[in-house]
């Protein structure tokens, strides 16, 4: 998702801002700290595919598991009544999760990355998440360069960092017992490999 942008300087309420979500074509974030919803701006066409291809291999790997795979149109309560996002790709497995329009707990979040977003999504985006208790990983994808990198939380509750730089790498779904191949989900993206600077 592209950078989150202030609609005004209004105070919101959470029913004025579920209402504003039903009418809007624009999706907004919401954080009970700032009181005011935040519009996402549009995305690239590389961001889309990698988006979507994280999906479909989800759901490929999902299949008749009892899992939902959501894609960028699906809020995420973070802290219901109090901040809602929308990731780029996230996976619940609670049969409770049963809300039309919100997520209320995912087991993983994927958030592709972009110039104006990615000190947010590995920043403060991340340490919002990391207070859900059923997030078991999340995983941040460049669109720029071939770059997975994926935190999964460990039995003590830290998280531990895994980087993966290669087509060839498969990225470990532990809590989903489930993998995404790299190759996956860079198909149709035409960006160098990381290397080291000569």
């Amino acid at each position: 998702m592209s950078a989150a942008q202030p609609i005004s300087q209004r105070q919101y309420t959470i029913p004025e801002y579920m209402t504003l979500e039903e009418q809007s074509e624009i999706r907004h974030e919401y954080y009970l700290p700032l009181d005011k919803p935040a519009a996402m701006s549009g995305g690239t066409r590389a961001h889309n595919r990698l988006t979507q291809n994280c999906a479909f291999g989800l759901r490929t790997g999902l299949r008749g598991r009892g899992c939902e795979v959501y894609a960028e149109n699906v809020r995420l309560a973070i802290e219901t009544g109090a901040h809602y996002s929308y990731p780029g790709v996230m996976v619940s497995c609670d049969p409770r999760d049963d809300d039309p329009r919100t997520v209320h707990s995912p087991v993983l979040i994927i958030e592709v990355l972009s110039k104006s977003t990615e000190a947010r999504d590995r920043g403060w985006k991340f340490e919002q998440y990391q207070l859900m208790p059923t997030l078991q990983q999340y995983v941040l994808v460049s669109q720029y360069r071939i770059l997975v990198d994926s935190f999964v939380r460990t039995d003590h509750g830290t998280w531990e960092l895994t980087s993966l730089r290669k087509l060839t790498d498969v990225l470990p779904l532990p809590a989903l017992a489930s993998k995404l191949a790299l190759a996956d989900i860079y198909e149709g993206i035409s960006i160098p490999p990381l290397r080291l600077a000569d």
